[in-house]
């Protein structure tokens, strides 16, 4: 069985002393949870923060993740923050290809592939953003989009254990818009044959695929009852201690 995965994406948000009273609340919290039941914690604070949550998190059962990492693993790049410099600092995680990355930065499939690369050969596993807008969906062109995106996006990328897939509808991410499950469902299954057909059965049913796109409380419990969506990754409700506690509690009585 894939394990089920919520993962908190905070995005720019958080003053530090924000960010140490979520983590000081979330490790009390965590800590008194007897079984996780074959549930994966994972929180992606802003990167002035991830020394921080690894320091809170380094006896815990909550993986922490970044935002974002460059495709070159070191050199001259004023600003950039690498992969390898990530692993060494104990982050396990990195989502890539996110849409507003690829909107606000103009990140291409093909420095998202680059990126994915470079992220997997420093020994982190990348959470791979893969989604349409809503002129897309709309135009009927969603199924040819995604596909597009992991076609490039996993060119040449071998896959064993090392990569999670997050379907983020962009026109569900930040509006209070939410596919329905039975939409988020038929996209996620996508998802799955392509690998199917790709990579092969195994590879198929051991990925990871997460749904992004206005995950909350009142929602998780019906999105991963779908047999394709295997977890959250949730952007508004996880800067908030209470909903992204309630967010695991419900995905860990799912795994029960």
């Amino acid at each position: 069985m894939v394990k089920k995965i919520i993962a908190g994406n905070w995005k720019m948000n958080k003053l530090f002393s924000e960010a140490d009273d979520f983590f000081d609340s979330i490790v009390e919290y965590v800590a008194d949870i007897d079984s996780f039941n074959n549930t994966e914690i994972i929180v992606c604070p802003p990167t002035i923060y991830l020394e921080l949550a690894t320091d809170y998190t380094i006896n815990l059962p909550i993986a922490i993740g970044a935002q974002n990492a460059s495709q070159y693993a070191f050199g001259a790049y004023t600003g950039e923050i690498s992969p390898q410099m990530l692993s060494n600092m104990g982050v396990k995680f990195c989502i890539v290809g996110h849409s507003e990355r690829r909107q606000y930065f103009a990140e291409s499939d093909k420095i998202v592939n680059m990126k994915l690369k470079n992220i997997q050969s420093a020994d982190i596993i990348p959470i791979f953003c893969v989604g349409e807008s809503l002129d897309e969906r709309e135009n009927g062109d969603m199924e040819k989009v995604i596909l597009n995106q992991l076609k490039v996006g996993l060119q040449d990328v071998k896959i064993n254990d090392n990569l999670y897939i997050a379907y983020e509808p962009i026109w569900a991410i930040g509006t209070g818009k939410t596919a329905t499950a039975k939409q988020a469902q038929e996209v996620h299954l996508l998802i799955r044959n392509w690998l199917r057909k790709n990579y092969g059965e195994k590879i198929a049913e051991q990925t990871p695929i997460l749904y992004g796109g206005s995950v909350k409380p009142e929602n998780i419990e019906e999105l991963l009852a779908k047999p394709d969506i295997n977890g959250g990754l949730i952007g508004g409700a996880s800067l908030d201690e209470s909903k992204f506690s309630q967010i695991i509690e419900k995905a860990i009585n799912i795994s029960k």
